[in-house]
């Protein structure tokens, strides 16, 4: 006797819900949003100072001039 689709979807079920394959590289794939996040973040703060520095230097240059 085949087993009818409503007896196998639970077993099926608790093998996908066991199943952890793909997993790594969804961890990957949130390590690299994280790191590209972080990245994003310090150059606008990084560019914001280097910015004022280059204009304190410009403000310098004319002064001297």
């Amino acid at each position: 006797m085949k087993p009818t689709t409503m007896q196998t979807f639970p077993n099926l079920f608790k093998t996908l819900l066991a199943d952890e394959s793909g997993q790594d590289l969804i961890e990957y794939a949130l390590v690299a949003a994280l790191v590209g996040l972080g990245a994003i973040v310090a150059m606008r703060t990084l560019s914001t100072n280097v910015n004022a520095a280059f204009t304190n230097i410009a403000k310098q240059l004319t002064n001297v001039i």
